[in-house]
C-alpha cells in the first residue's frame, strides 16, 4: 500500500555543536531539538508514519523520548552511520519491503521549526515529480571561489536558491540512486537530492518554497536564535478552540482568580467540562506571597479534587507612581505579590504538577520587554517572571512538567483601569480573548515559552 513516511536524520555526532550529547538531544526551551521536529510530522495529517535514525549508542535514549511523548506514527528506530549517506541509506534498507511509489521525506532532526505546510507541499509535489527539495532565495550574493580563495564566479542571484530539508522522493526513485550510488563507490554527497541529480540525471527535481524559520541549530548561537523564533512564532491560534474539550475533566487552580483574566479562564474552562479552584486574598484570603498558605491551600485543593492538572497564576499587583514615591510596604507589596508569589506558587505546585505531568501557567505583561517610568517595579517582576519560567522548563523538563507564560497586551482588567483610568476600547484586548489563548496554551505541548496575546488575534 502506498503510503508516506517521514525519517527523521538523528544520527549526528554534534561536533561542532559542543556538549557530551549529540546536538538533537539538547535543550531548547525545556525540550530536546528533537522533540519538537517529530511532532510536527507526527501531527501532520500528511504523515503516515515515522522513522527516526539514531546513532547506536543513542537507540536507548531515543526510544525514552518517544515513549515519553506519545507520539502515535514512530514505529522504528534505525542504527545510522558515519555519514549521511549511510544514515539515509539504512533507513532505505528498512524500507525495502515497501511499495516503490510511497512518498518518503528525509528531514534533519535539528530542525525543529519545520511546520505543516511545507510538509503537505512536498507530499502534494510528489504527485507529479518523484523527487522535490525545499528551498529559499538568498538574501546574500553567493560567491563561487578557486581553491586559494579568489572568486572564480559570481552566480546570477536571482537563480539561486538556499536548500533546506525535508527532502522528498518516491521511494523507488530514492532507491535507485542509492544503488546506482554504491555501485559507483560514491558515498560523497551534500544532500538526498544531490544523490538523485549525481546518479538519475534525467529526474527532474522539483522545488517547494521553505520559510527562514524552517533553521538547522548547527551552532551553539543557532540554539539562542531558535528559542527566540520559537518564543516570538508561538502561535496558539494553531490549536482549535474546539480542542479545548481536552479541559473535560481536568483539575484546575487558578491564583488571582476571582477577577479578571483569571475569572474569565475559570468560566470559559467551566463551560468546557473542567473542574476549577480560585485563590485570592479577596475571595478566600489566601495570599500567595505566603508559602504556607499557597501550600496549605494546594494541599486541601488536591485532596478534594484527587489531582491537580493545571496551575494558574494570574494574581499581580500594579502601583502606578514615580519609584521614590514608593512606601516601603508598597514596594515589599509589589516584589512580593508579582515575583514572591510566583515563586512560592511554583514550589508549592510542583509535586502536584509532577505526578500528573501537567502545567504551570505564569502571567506577564508587555511591560517586561523594558522598563516603564511609574511602574519599575510591576515591570521589572514581569520580566524577572519570563527568565523564571524558561529557566523552570528547563530544570523541570526531566520532571515532566511543563512550564510557560502568557504575554498580553493591554488588556481590560480591573487593575488597569485601577491605574489607568478609562481608556478606548478598540486598544485594549478583553479578557475573554486572553482566557482562551491560555486555555489553549495549558492543552498544548509547549514548554518554557512566552505566548503573546496580541490585539490582532493571536
Amino acid at each position: 500500500m502506498k503510503k508516506s513516511f517521514a525519517i527523521i536524520l538523528s544520527g549526528g555526532s554534534g561536533t561542532r555543536f559542543g556538549g557530551s550529547l549529540p546536538k538533537q538531544f539538547t535543550k531548547l526551551a525545556g525540550r530536546a531539538i528533537i522533540e519538537y521536529t517529530v511532532d510536527v510530522f507526527d501531527a501532520s495529517p500528511d504523515i503516515d508514519e515515522i522513522y527516526i535514525v539514531s546513532q547506536p549508542m543513542h537507540v536507548s535514549r531515543t526510544w525514552d523520548i518517544i515513549k515519553n511523548n506519545n507520539w502515535t506514527k514512530v514505529s522504528k528506530v534505525v542504527t545510522g552511520g558515519k555519514e549521511r549517506f549511510d544514515s539515509t541509506h539504512s533507513a532505505l534498507q528498512a524500507l525495502s519491503e515497501e511499495d516503490p511509489e510511497s512518498r518518503v521525506l528525509f528531514h534533519d532532526a535539528v530542525r525543529p521549526l519545520v511546520d505543516a505546510r511545507i510538509i503537505a507541499d512536498c507530499i502534494d509535489a510528489l504527485a507529479q515529480f518523484e523527487a522535490v527539495d525545499v528551498v529559499i532565495p538568498s538574501a546574500d550574493t553567493l560567491v563561487q571561489v578557486f581553491d586559494d580563495e579568489c572568486i572564480d564566479n559570481i552566480p546570477n542571484r536571482s537563480l539561486m536558491r538556499r536548500g533546506q530539508t525535508p527532502q522528498g522522493f518516491r521511494l523507488g526513485c530514492i532507491q535507485s540512486a542509492y544503488r546506482k550510488a554504491l555501485d559507483a563507490g560514491r558515498k560523497t554527497f551534500t544532500c538526498d537530492c544531490g544523490v538523485v541529480r549525481a546518479m538519475l540525471p534525467h529526474v527532474r527535481v522539483a522545488t517547494v518554497q521553505g520559510n527562514e524559520r524552517n533553521m538547522k541549530v548547527t551552532q551553539p548561537v543557532d540554539l539562542f536564535i531558535a528559542e527566540k523564533l520559537l518564543q516570538s512564532g508561538v502561535d496558539v491560534g494553531s490549536v482549535r478552540s474546539e480542542d479545548l474539550a481536552q479541559l473535560k475533566g481536568k483539575h484546575v487552580v487558578i491564583f488571582g482568580g476571582s477577577s479578571g483574566i483569571g475569572l474569565a479562564m475559570k468560566n470559559i474552562a467551566l463551560l468546557h467540562g473542567a473542574r476549577v479552584e480560585v485563590a485570592s486574598r479577596s475571595h478566600n484570603g489566601v495570599d500567595i506571597r505566603s508559602l504556607d498558605e499557597v501550600g496549605a491551600y494546594l494541599e486541601k485543593i488536591a485532596g478534594e479534587f484527587g489531582r491537580i492538572d493545571y496551575v494558574v497564576n494570574t494574581a499581580g499587583l500594579l502601583i502606578k507612581k514615580p519609584t521614590d514615591l514608593l512606601s516601603m510596604q508598597e514596594i515589599a507589596d509589589l516584589i512580593g505579590v508579582n515575583y514572591t508569589g510566583a515563586v512560592n506558587v511554583a514550589i508549592a505546585a510542583k509535586p502536584y504538577l509532577q505526578a500528573t505531568s501537567g502545567m504551570l501557567l505564569n502571567f506577564t505583561s508587555s511591560s517586561y520587554t523594558r522598563g516603564r517610568a511609574l511602574y519599575t517595579l510591576y515591570s521589572s517582576s514581569n520580566a524577572a517572571i519570563v527568565n523564571f519560567t524558561q529557566g523552570l522548563a528547563s530544570e523541570w523538563a526531566d520532571d515532566h512538567v511543563r512550564v510557560n507564560c502568557i504575554n498580553p497586551e493591554r488588556t481590560a482588567t480591573p487593575m488597569r483601569r485601577v491605574n489607568f483610568g478609562i481608556e478606548p476600547a478598540e486598544f485594549l484586548l478583553d479578557p475573554e480573548t486572553v482566557a482562551i489563548a491560555s486555555l489553549k496554551t495549558l492543552v498544548s505541548n509547549l514548554t518554557g515559552v512566552v505566548v503573546d496575546v496580541r490585539k490582532d488575534g493571536r
